[in-house]
């Protein structure tokens, strides 16, 4: 999609767009608040600044619209967003996911949520090594530690939506470069 054609969308539309990059009613209405949007700069600054502004329970919502790290159902369907974000983890050896799934129980019993990191580019052993180093945390902590991980994986999910933008963006600095 290009910047252009979300600016066009009818605010349900653009809601519903931006709800599958961050799930947080009030961060959806936020960007909302600043369209339209010059560039691709200009959401993922927007994002971010919308993102750093919310309360606890604004975070929460977000972290709900998430799969649980090694969620095995969700990792087999394989239109499912956590297949494609989280893929690498059902290569993982039998003992790494039973971890990965005992400690992700430890760690939502313990905060309320369950545990956000950006899993892009991430090994299920390197996602378990992170929980593990993390697990010790307070909760007070983890907010700001899950905060940070959501904040990454939105910018992820709007240079997806935007890939178009992106392409478009590159290829006009690949001509200033050369």
């Amino acid at each position: 999609m290009r910047i252009a054609e979300f600016n066009r969308l009818n605010a349900i539309a653009a809601a519903n767009t931006l709800m599958h990059c961050c799930h947080s009613h009030k961060w959806v209405a936020r960007m909302l608040a600043e369209r339209p949007f010059a560039d691709l700069t200009a959401v993922l600054q927007r994002a971010t600044s919308s993102w750093t502004h919310l309360d606890d329970s604004d975070l929460l919502e977000a972290f709900s619209g998430h799969a649980r790290i090694g969620d095995l159902d969700q990792l087999r369907d394989k239109y499912s967003r956590a297949h494609a974000e989280q893929g690498q983890v059902a290569a993982a050896d039998d003992s790494v996911l039973r971890a990965l799934y005992e400690l992700n129980i430890d760690y939502e019993k313990r905060n309320g949520f369950i545990f956000i990191v950006c899993a892009s580019g991430k090994s299920a052993e390197a996602m378990l090594a992170i929980l593990k180093q993390r697990l010790p945390n307070t909760r007070a902590q983890e907010l700001k530690n899950a905060a940070a991980e959501q904040d990454k994986i939105t910018a992820i999910r709007l240079r997806a939506l935007f890939a178009d933008e992106a392409a478009l963006e590159a290829k006009s600095t690949e001509g200033i470069s050369t």
